[in-house]
């Protein structure tokens, strides 16, 4: 049996349509015909009842097309592993991690312990925190990294860092050293305090907020990098994880505004594991090196 007769009943399958599929396929369509009639030949079964140029699944092609799509699951995993042998790859690791990670220190982090352990082929899934404790234990990654703490008996949930929480501001334009000291509760009244880019703290701290500030200007950002944009621009200040905006800060496009009146929280990283493999426990382990 021919592997393409599989893959071109499948897509068949999907579309009830020889036109369509072979639009999909880049073949032509007497060739989706034939390799349809091969197959059917192979199994002993019409697959699919023809009217004119209508086709559709009869009950055998319903049957066979769940054996269909696990026969192609199996040959493209076989495929794969076997590329992974030959790129030299003995395990793999896959990761999940929100977005907030993904962009800050975890690229240099990857970097490193990619060159260290060529035996090891990483995989990365860039989930929404909310998102990450679902594909843990559904399996689909080895381990989660998360800005948001986890509370499920079946999940391992542990903390890896704290990140100080600070208060990013635009360039003003003027010299550092000549211009006068940021005050801080001037630019929270008089700018949008851009919120909610993360998922813990900032429920809290806004009602800390508003008890001090009662004229206080709110808009939500879902995402860090589209709030330190916005925040370049011009647009409003926010309350950062100082490990997000490092880079930003060390070049002068951003200013960090002291706060001495706010008890500012931490931003912290979890750990988000079902079981604590070797590969898991060291890719942790390498992780813990880092400051961030």
């Amino acid at each position: 049996m021919d592997f393409k007769w599989l893959h071109t009943f499948v897509t068949a399958a999907k579309h009830e349509n020889f036109r369509k599929t072979s639009d999909e396929l880049f073949i032509s369509q007497p060739t989706v015909t034939v390799q349809i009639k091969l197959l059917e030949e192979e199994i002993g079964s019409p697959l699919f009842a023809r009217d004119g140029r209508r086709v559709s699944l009869t009950e055998a092609g319903r049957r066979f097309l769940l054996i269909a799509r696990k026969m192609l699951k199996l040959y493209e995993d076989g495929i794969s592993e076997l590329d992974r042998f030959r790129q030299g790859y003995s395990q793999k690791l896959t990761l999940a991690m929100s977005p907030l990670i993904a962009e800050s220190i975890m690229p240099y982090v990857l970097k490193r312990f990619m060159l260290i352990h060529q035996e090891i082929e990483i995989s990365v899934q860039v989930l929404d925190s909310m998102n990450i404790s679902e594909a843990v234990l559904a399996g689909e990654v080895d381990l989660g990294l998360s800005r948001s703490q986890i509370k499920n008996s079946n999940l391992i949930c542990r903390p890896l860092y704290e990140d100080p929480v600070i208060l990013v501001v635009p360039h003003d334009g003027r010299d550092s050293e000549t211009a006068p000291p940021l005050d801080a509760e001037e630019l929270l009244a008089n700018n949008y305090l851009i919120t909610h880019n993360h998922p813990e703290y900032w429920d809290s701290l806004l009602r800390s907020l508003h008890s001090q500030f009662s004229s206080l200007k709110t808009m939500a950002v879902s995402q860090v990098h589209v709030t330190r944009r916005f925040i370049i621009e011009g647009l409003g200040i926010s309350f950062l994880p100082s490990s997000t905006v490092r880079r930003e800060l060390l070049e002068g496009r951003l200013l960090e505004a002291p706060c001495p009146f706010l008890n500012l929280p931490v931003a912290k990283t979890y750990a988000i594991l079902k079981y604590e493999h070797p590969k898991e426990t060291q890719f942790l382990q390498f992780l813990s090196q880092f400051r961030f």
